[in-house]
């Protein structure tokens, strides 16, 4: 559940902390004093976009900071596989704006806002007036309906995407056959021609690098010989380096009987004597052995600038040349095949699409079933909501192609006055009507649903009276399983708190801040009674909000028993 919220420099919000508790959190206030700015704060938390002038004035930054407790068993497993960890059940999702750039991190570390969006909808569902207007889209209601009918549909539904996903596979790969003949011959043929280009050519691996070697050898062969004949003349015998150092050998040698120490400079000078002699001899052989003819090196230029060629052509590599080689022999397999391939994918087009269909049968009838009860609990919940005569049901028909949820077009279909026919949400209900569809469906997926943590903004839109102590009875009902948010202008709904927050507006020297806090016992009264009062608040205003809180407590207690 959302435990604590901590809003900084937005709009009227200098800096404002809160601590949410489990059950039913109320959040009331004047017109004006805030209160949806704390929902869009928690919004802007979880990845909404953010722009520059929702930052307090005569501030550069702002930041959002929620801190969420995860005691959900299956919603910390779902976690896991977004490689989310939580710490002892904690997750904190912290959002900063500074300076034009927004910042999002999770449990400290930097995250991006479509990650933080991922995992939202594990922890917090919000409610409000456009969350209402959802429920008018056969999509949306279709969605409603697997998810009331999870424990029969989820494991068809799955096995509906895995045939959707084969019947697409086999549709794109026949997407390839849709050729004409003459196109046809004219890829076999160009096919067989690199094929044969490539085979021409004799590859074998490494064969590119030696060649380069052997180029560049041949290609510097002047200035190779010249400096090897000017090396060995420097070192060899005919006065040069050797000469030099022979000399020296047999100078030093003379006086080595009459100096010991003189012994070990004539063993080294020696050394040297005979390395320089080794390198003579091996240059001299390096320079006999380093010839060839001009159609030598003609061959070997010719050689790499073929295999050059089909680098420019086919790869970078002769491993890459040699793969393409391999992909142009299937592909000409395919087509040498075509007729017969396209036979066998058009059968198992039909074959796929056959069990498919066979599949989305199945779904379809366990959810029809499902409707049935849906309906059925849906009237009973909105009888409880004051809808005195309504009729509910659950319409079907095929869609004209398939997806991944099968072929099922749903509407939800209402009628709310005795003798008229039932007719699509959208034609039929009115805001307030449309607020307590959803306030009923919300209560039957309660129990099915594994977020921890419900928002309800404008639940009270359009109603008042009976209607409102009804709509409250059910937010408590809710409340039971689930953590809610609720921010109302009804004292039927606040009365029901289990914890109750006021917003108040007020004037700090030239500015306007807005200040939340959670009310006292006592306050609560004040405050339904301020809901209540309107101008004046008078002694009886004050006894009839006391009385609404006793009589929501003691019916609180009836309903969670």
């Amino acid at each position: 559940m959302l435990t604590n919220l901590h809003v900084k420099n937005l709009a009227l919000i200098d800096e404002a902390e809160v601590n949410f508790g489990p059950g039913l959190n109320i959040l009331t206030g004047e017109t004006g004093a805030g209160k949806s700015i704390l929902i869009g704060s928690i919004n802007i938390a979880l990845g909404q976009k953010m722009s520059r002038e929702m930052i307090r004035k005569g501030q550069t930054s702002a930041l959002v900071e929620l801190v969420f407790q995860v005691e959900n068993q299956a919603v910390r497993e779902k976690l896991k596989t977004l490689d989310v960890e939580t710490e002892d059940g904690q997750l904190i999702i912290t959002r900063k704006y500074n300076d034009g750039r927004s910042i999002s991190r999770l449990n400290g570390e930097t995250c991006t806002a479509a990650k933080i969006r991922e995992i939202s909808s594990l922890l917090l569902d919000i409610h409000g007036q456009h969350e209402h207007q959802k429920l008018l889209y056969p999509e949306n209601q279709l969605e409603i309906l697997d998810a009331f009918g999870r424990k029969k549909i989820q494991g068809i539904l799955q096995e509906t995407e895995g045939a959707y996903a084969r019947w697409q596979s086999v549709k794109r790969e026949l997407r390839d056959y849709e050729v004409d003949e003459g196109e046809r011959e004219r890829e076999l043929s160009f096919l067989r021609f690199e094929i044969n280009e490539i085979e021409e050519a004799e590859l074998s691996s490494g064969e590119d690098e030696e060649l380069e070697k052997t180029y560049r050898r041949m290609s510097n062969s002047r200035k190779i010989v010249e400096t090897l004949n000017a090396v060995h003349q420097l070192t060899g015998n005919d006065g040069g380096a050797g000469d030099q150092t022979g000399r020296a050998v047999q100078e030093l040698e003379r006086v080595t009987d009459l100096d010991d120490g003189l012994a070990g400079l004539h063993a080294s000078l020696a050394d040297i004597d005979n390395l320089l002699n080794d390198f003579n001899r091996e240059a001299a052989s390096y320079l006999e052995d380093f010839s060839f003819s001009e159609e030598e090196f003609y061959e070997t230029e010719r050689r790499l600038n073929k295999i050059n060629d089909l680098k420019v052509k086919y790869g970078r590599t002769i491993e890459d040349v040699l793969e393409a080689l391999e992909e142009r022999k299937e592909k000409l397999t395919h087509f040498e095949h075509f007729d017969e391939r396209r036979q066998e994918l058009l059968a198992e087009e039909t074959q796929t699409r056959e069990k498919l269909d066979e599949i989305c049968t199945r779904l379809t009838v366990a959810r029809q079933e499902a409707a049935e009860e849906l309906s059925r609990q849906v009237i009973r919940e909105l009888e409880d909501l004051n809808f005195l005569s309504v009729e509910f049901e659950i319409s079907f028909r095929k869609n004209t192609t398939y997806a991944k949820n099968g072929n099922d077009i749903v509407e939800f279909l209402i009628s709310t006055n005795p003798g008229e026919s039932v007719k699509p949400l959208s034609h039929v209900v009115s805001g307030g009507e449309l607020s307590r569809i959803m306030l009923a469906i919300k209560t039957l997926l309660a129990d099915k649903d594994e977020t921890e943590s419900l928002i309800f903004d404008e639940i009270d839109t359009g109603i008042s009276g009976r209607t409102a102590q009804k709509v409250s009875e059910k937010m408590a009902q809710i409340a039971g399983n689930h953590q809610v948010l609720c921010i109302t202008h009804l004292a039927q709904i606040a009365a029901m708190a289990d914890h109750h927050y006021v917003i108040t507006k007020q004037v700090e020297g030239e500015g306007t801040s807005s200040h939340i806090r959670e009310l006292g016992e006592n306050e609560i009264v004040d405050e339904l009674a301020r809901i209540l009062g309107g101008a004046e608040i008078t002694q009886a205003v004050i006894d009839n909000a006391g009385e609404m809180k006793k009589l929501a407590d003691r019916r609180k207690e009836e309903i969670l028993r």
